[in-house]
C-alpha cells in the first residue's frame, strides 16, 4: 500500500505557545502584585481596580486559564497530529479556538477588575463569558474529534486516552456549574443555594483541578517524556489502571473541600474515603512516569528539558500525597482556612503545571523552527531559579499555614482563647509572606529569562509551518490481527466514540451519587422558621459584597469546633444558606469569619472600619474602601433582582418587587439616621450604607433561639 503525504499544523501551536509564554508572565506578573498587598495594603495602588479582593480571581484565571488553558492547547495540538498521523481536522476551527481562548481571557482582564465576578472560586466570569466559554470548547472538540476519526494510527495511544476524558469532563463541569439566572448582560444569579450550591461548586473547583490541571497534562507527560528521554513508557498496563482509576475516584472527592460545614454527613465521609483512594491512581502516574526514565537518568543531568519533568513529577507526586492527607479530617480541622492550603496549591501549580509547560517549551519551540535552543546555560539559570523560587514560596506557607492553624486552636489554662483577637495571628506570618512574594519574584524573573531565550531562539531559526510528514492510510478491515489486538483495551482504542461515552458514564457516576440526594430528599438541607429573605438593600450589600471580593479572604461559615465558636459565635447550619444565591463560604481566612458579624458592632465602626480599616483594627492588612462611602448605590436592578429571587424560590410576598425601592430606601434612611447620631455624615443612597446593611444582617436569624433549633419546618 501506498504512504500517504500530509503536513502537521505547526503555526497554531506556535500560536498557542507564544499565548502561554506572554499570558504566563502577566498572571505571575498579577499574582506578585496580589501576594505583596497581604503585607503591604498600600500596594493596592490606591483605587478600586487593584484591590487584593478584585484582582485575586484574575490572578487565578489568568494562570489556570490563560498560561495552563494555552499551554494545554499548544500540547495537545502538537502531539495529537502525530500520535495520529493526521492534520487537525480544519485549520479554520484551530483558529477559532485559538482566537476565542484569547478574547475569552480578555474578557476575563475587563470584568473582573470591575467586579463583574459570580464569585464561585475558579468559575467568577458571568453567563455572557461562560456561554463564549461553552463554544469555543465545543469548537476544540470538534477539531480533536475530527482529527480522531480521519487518523491513520488505528489504536488510540495513552496521552490520548487523558485528552479525551479532559474534553467530556470540563464540558459536563462547566455546564453545571454555570447555571445562572441572568438578570442582565453581565449579572446573574446561581440557581442552586447554599449547602447545594456549595456542593455544585467544590465538585467543579476540585475536579477543574483534576481535569484541567491535572488529566491534559497526564497526557502530555506520556508523549512529551518518552520523547525527551528517547524511552518507551515503563508499563502500558499500568497507565491503563492508573487511567480509568483517577477518572472514576477524581470526580467523588470535592466534598473534601466542605469537611465540617453544613453539608450532609455521608457526602463529607464520601468525600474522605474516595479522597485516600485517589493516592493509589495518582501515584501511579508518577511512577510510570518517573520509571519511563530508567536507564536515562544520565540524560537528566545534561538534559534541562528532563530537569523541569523530573521536579514537575516529583512536585505531583508531593501535591498527590498531601491532597489525600488534607482530607482526613483531624488534619483539616487544623489546616483548612490557612495558608497551608496556598502552599499545597502552588506545589502543584508551580512544580508540576510550570514546570512541565516549561519543559515542553524547550523541547517544542526548537523543533518547530528547526534549530537549536538559544542558550542552554539560560535556561538552566531558569530551571535553578525557578526551582528555588518553588522553595521560598512553598516553605513559608507551610510554616504560615502551620503557625495560622495552631494559634487559632490554642486556648489558655484557664480555658480562654489564647489569641483572642484575629489579627495577632494574621501579624504573626506577615514575614512568612514577604518570603513567599521573594519566591514567587524569583519563579517570574525565570520566566522571564525563559522567554528572552525562546524569543532568541525563534529569531534565529525559522518557523516550520507545515511540517511534511507521510504515512499509511488506515485500512478499513484488518485482515491480519495480532492476538494482543483481541484485550478488550486494545479494542477499546480502537473506537474513540465508545470511548469517549464509557469515560462520560464514568466520571457521571460519582457525581450523580453526590448531588442527587442532595438536591432531592429534603432532610439533607433542613429549613430553619426564623431564616428570612434579605431585604432589598441587604440583598444590593450582599452583591457589593460580592463585588468587591470580600469572600477571597473571610470565610462565612463557622466549624463546630470550641476554638471557633468560642472566636465568632454559633456553628452555622444549613438552613441558614437556603435563600444565597451563590453561597459565600469561602476558603480561605486572611480576615476573621463573618458569619456571625451581624449586631457585633454598631454601623459606626463598620463605616469607619471600611473608611480606614486600621481606625479601627491598628495593624490592619485590609485595605480601605473609600469609593463605597462616595459612590451612589445603583438600584436600577433592585425589582429585577426581586423577581429574580422569586423565581428562584426565595418567598417574597407577591407583588414585593413593586415596593422594594420604597422599603430600601426607608431601610437606608435608618442607618443614614443612625450614623449621624454618631457624628457620621453620609447621603443614605450611597454603596456604605447598603454593604453596612448586609453585615448588620448577616448570621443574625437564629440568634434569638440557638438552643433549640427546629430541624424541619
Amino acid at each position: 500500500m501506498q504512504l500517504e503525504k500530509f503536513t502537521y499544523d505547526n503555526k497554531i501551536v506556535r500560536d498557542f505557545g507564544i499565548a502561554t509564554i506572554v499570558w504566563g508572565i502577566i498572571g505571575m506578573l498579577v499574582g506578585l502584585l496580589v501576594a505583596t498587598q497581604l503585607f503591604s495594603p498600600s500596594m493596592n495602588l490606591g483605587n478600586q481596580y487593584t484591590t487584593f479582593g478584585r484582582i485575586r480571581p484574575l490572578h487565578t484565571n489568568a494562570v489556570i486559564f490563560a498560561f495552563v488553558g494555552n499551554a494545554i492547547f499548544m500540547g495537545v495540538y502538537y502531539s495529537l497530529q502525530r500520535l495520529l498521523k493526521a492534520r487537525m481536522f480544519s485549520t479554520a476551527l484551530s483558529k477559532i479556538h485559538f482566537w476565542g481562548w484569547q478574547l475569552i481571557i480578555v474578557s476575563a482582564v475587563i470584568t473582573l477588575p470591575l467586579g463583574i465576578t459570580s464569585s464561585h472560586e475558579y468559575a467568577e466570569l458571568e453567563w455572557p463569558i461562560d456561554i463564549a466559554i461553552t463554544l469555543i470548547w465545543v469548537v476544540f472538540g470538534i477539531n480533536m474529534f475530527g482529527t480522531i476519526i480521519k487518523r491513520r494510527e488505528r489504536h488510540l495511544y495513552v496521552a490520548i486516552w487523558f485528552y479525551i476524558a479532559t474534553f467530556v469532563t470540563i464540558a459536563v463541569l462547566h455546564i453545571v456549574n454555570s447555571f445562572q439566572l441572568p438578570i442582565s448582560f453581565l449579572k446573574s444569579y446561581y440557581v442552586f443555594a447554599g449547602v447545594q450550591d456549595a456542593l455544585v461548586q467544590w465538585w467543579y473547583g476540585h475536579n477543574a483541578v483534576a481535569f484541567f490541571l491535572t488529566t491534559p497534562y497526564l497526557g502530555m507527560m506520556y508523549y512529551f517524556l518518552p520523547k525527551m528521554a528517547n524511552r518507551p513508557v515503563y508499563s502500558y498496563k499500568l497507565s491503563i489502571l492508573h487511567f480509568w482509576s483517577l477518572i472514576f475516584i477524581y470526580i467523588w472527592a470535592g466534598p473534601h473541600h466542605l469537611l465540617y460545614t453544613s453539608l450532609p454527613g455521608w457526602a463529607q465521609s464520601l468525600g474522605v474515603a474516595f479522597s485516600i483512594m485517589l493516592i493509589a491512581p495518582s501515584w501511579g502516574g508518577m511512577i510510570n512516569g518517573l520509571l519511563t526514565l530508567r536507564g536515562a537518568w544520565d540524560k537528566v543531568r545534561e538534559d534541562v528539558t528532563l530537569k523541569f519533568m523530573v521536579v514537575a513529577l516529583t512536585a505531583y507526586g508531593m501535591a498527590t500525597f498531601e491532597g489525600p492527607m488534607l482530607s482526613l479530617k483531624q488534619i483539616n480541622a487544623v489546616a483548612h482556612f490557612t495558608d497551608w492550603i496556598v502552599a499545597h496549591v502552588h506545589v502543584g501549580a508551580l512544580g508540576w503545571n510550570g514546570f512541565l509547560t516549561f519543559g515542553i517549551l524547550y523541547w517544542l519551540i526548537p523543533r518547530i523552527y528547526k534549530t537549536e535552543l538559544f542558550s542552554k546555560k539560560l535556561a538552566s539559570f531558569h530551571f535553578w531559579i525557578g526551582t528555588l523560587g518553588i522553595l521560598f514560596y512553598a516553605i513559608p506557607m507551610y510554616w504560615a499555614g502551620f503557625t495560622q492553624g495552631l494559634m487559632w486552636k490554642e486556648f489558655t489554662d484557664e480555658g480562654l482563647l489564647k489569641y483572642a483577637n484575629f489579627l495577632t495571628t494574621t501579624l504573626q506570618i506577615i514575614p512568612m509572606h514577604v518570603l513567599r512574594s521573594i519566591g514567587g519574584a524569583l519563579y517570574l524573573i525565570g520566566a522571564i529569562a525563559m522567554t528572552y531565550n525562546l524569543a532568541k531562539t525563534m529569531l534565529k531559526g525559522k518557523l516550520v509551518a507545515e511540517e511534511e510528514a507521510e504515512a499509511m492510510p488506515l485500512e478499513k478491515e484488518i485482515t491480519h490481527e495480532d492476538p494482543a489486538d483481541k484485550k478488550w483495551h486494545r479494542v477499546l482504542e480502537r473506537k474513540p466514540m465508545k470511548f469517549m461515552v464509557l469515560s462520560m458514564i464514568v466520571i457521571l457516576i460519582g457525581g450523580m451519587v453526590e448531588m442527587m440526594p442532595t438536591f432531592t430528599i429534603e432532610s439533607n438541607v433542613p429549613t430553619i422558621a426564623s431564616v428570612k429573605p434579605y431585604t432589598p438593600l441587604e440583598l444590593e450589600g450582599r452583591d457589593l459584597y460580592i463585588k468587591e471580593g470580600c469572600v477571597n479572604c473571610h470565610s462565612q461559615t463557622i466549624r463546630p469546633f470550641r476554638s471557633e465558636t468560642e472566636r465568632y459565635g454559633e456553628y452555622s447550619k444549613a438552613g441558614e444558606f437556603v435563600y444565597d444565591h451563590p453561597f459565600l463560604w469561602g476558603s480561605k481566612r486572611t480576615g476573621p469569619d463573618l458569619h456571625r458579624i451581624g449586631g457585633k458592632y454598631s454601623n459606626a465602626w463598620h463605616y469607619n472600619h471600611m473608611l480606614d480599616p486600621t481606625s479601627m483594627s491598628p495593624g490592619s492588612i485590609m485595605p480601605a474602601y473609600p469609593w463605597l462611602i462616595t459612590q451612589k448605590l445603583d438600584i436600577s436592578m433592585t425589582e429585577a433582582k426581586i423577581r429574580a429571587m422569586q423565581t428562584l424560590g426565595v418567598p417574597y410576598r407577591e407583588n414585593f418587587d413593586k415596593v422594594a425601592q420604597a422599603k430600601l430606601k426607608e431601610q437606608a434612611d435608618a442607618i443614614a439616621a443612625d450614623l449621624k447620631q454618631n457624628n457620621i455624615e453620609v447621603k443614605s443612597d450611597r454603596e456604605i450604607i447598603a454593604l453596612i446593611a448586609y453585615l448588620q444582617r448577616m448570621g443574625t436569624d437564629i440568634k434569638a433561639n440557638k438552643t433549640t433549633i427546629p430541624s424541619n419546618q
